[in-house]
């Protein structure tokens, strides 16, 4: 019980005269302080920060969405581009095919004239040797039949 009067005795523990209006006027007064000069402007510089890492996340998804289309026609030019080279290749293959087979009718073509030429010229040849052999048989049974008939009367 001591201890109960100890506290409510003046100048003890919490002591209810002037000055504790005085400390409670006091501790509003610094609130308002510090909430005018510390904690206002602290509240500001976090709500631009929070503006700030807002707006930079919505221009990096803008900026993904954006990448990513472009990703996206890029794969997609890049297919068709792909489509038509080997369209391209596939066509030229055929083209140099049929530009081979065509060489190869227009060889086989000059093959078989330079065949016909020679067999032409081959014939003229044989033909002309034959006529010359012949004249040759013809002179030389006709020296042999003289020789014969001139042996026969000179015997």
């Amino acid at each position: 019980m001591t201890n109960s009067l100890f506290l409510l005795a003046e100048g003890g523990l919490f002591d209810f005269n002037a000055t504790l209006p005085l400390m409670v006027l006091q501790i509003l007064l610094l609130m308002v302080v510090l909430n005018a000069i510390f904690y206002t402007p602290i509240a500001r510089v976090l709500d631009e920060r929070d503006e700030y890492i807002r707006k930079n996340l919505t221009q990096a998804s803008e900026t993904l969405a954006k990448a990513e289309a472009i990703t996206k026609q890029y794969e997609q030019d890049l297919a068709k581009e792909r489509r038509d080279a080997q369209m391209i290749i596939a066509s030229s293959q055929q083209e140099a095919q049929e530009i081979v087979a065509m060489e190869i009718k227009q060889a086989q073509k000059d093959t078989e004239l330079l065949v016909n030429e020679a067999t032409t010229q081959l014939n003229s040849q044989k033909e002309k040797a034959l006529q010359a052999l012949e004249k040759q048989v013809n002179t030389l049974s006709e020296q042999i039949k003289n020789k014969l008939l001139s042996g026969q009367l000179a015997g």
